[in-house]
């Protein structure tokens, strides 16, 4: 006998609508788009890339939840500005802890 489904409430708000972050049809937007999407993961922001190296014609895009777009735009900025010094530094950290 199938299960009855379970009543949950609905968010109507679009503060949860996905709204495009990054977007890139350059050579290099897949690994740009994975990069900013594990550097949005590594500090809390959930998000998705959209696209396919299957059809490498279309364009790679990084989503974000719109209630934390601006957020989202602030870490991608700061790790922009640090450059890839910050980024050397902190795999070494990583490095140095796993000894």
């Amino acid at each position: 006998m199938p299960q009855e489904p379970e009543d949950f409430e609905v968010n109507p708000s679009h503060d949860l609508d996905m709204v495009t972050l990054f977007s890139s049809d350059a050579h290099d937007a897949e690994m740009e788009a994975n990069s900013i999407h594990a550097l949005l993961e590594a500090n809390d922001i959930p998000s998705i890339v959209v696209g396919t190296p299957a059809i490498p014609s279309l364009e790679f895009q990084v989503q974000v939840p719109q209630a934390r777009l601006e957020e989202a735009k602030k870490v991608v900025a700061e790790a922009k500005e640090a450059g890839p010094r910050a980024a050397a530094e902190a795999e070494r950290g990583t490095e140095e802890g796993d000894s």
